[in-house]
């Protein structure tokens, strides 16, 4: 594997990159609420270009719920989905995209989230819900 390739992955770069340059826009502490943008990519929709596929949509709201954990621990913790489950309401086509994560309660070894994921219209378009085990960074 080249250098410069194994220190992107090993610096999150590599994976940020190919969802669309997700990255954190905002921290709210109090509220526990995580922002964060993405660019949905035509190659990331089916329908000839124009829809985005499922699974890159549950991609960005899982890695903004994974942010607000690692946010609301102060950089100390993250944490490994047990389980999600995702809400579709609005096309999500190509464009901008963001997301908000809030981190509903952090305990020892669990975690419970939720993330709403709004399509470049501004328009609710998904949300989700998830269980989670906390891990020490």
């Amino acid at each position: 594997m080249n250098d410069d390739l194994d220190e992107r992955i090993r610096s999150g770069k590599a994976l940020s990159e190919s969802m669309g340059n997700f990255h954190v826009t905002g921290w709210d502490p109090e509220r526990k609420l995580l922002s964060a943008a993405f660019t949905v990519r035509r190659e990331y929709c089916h329908t000839n270009g124009t829809i985005a596929q499922g699974g890159f949509i549950t991609a960005w709201l899982d890695a903004a719920m994974a942010h607000a954990v690692m946010h609301e621990s102060g950089h100390k913790q993250t944490v490994f989905s047990l389980e999600i489950k995702v809400s579709f309401y609005e096309k999500v086509g190509p464009g901008e995209g963001r997301t908000e994560a809030r981190v509903i309660r952090r305990g020892k070894r669990v975690a419970f989230l939720e993330a709403s994921l709004y399509n470049a219209q501004g328009k609710l378009a998904a949300e989700a819900t998830s269980t989670g085990m906390l891990a020490d960074l």
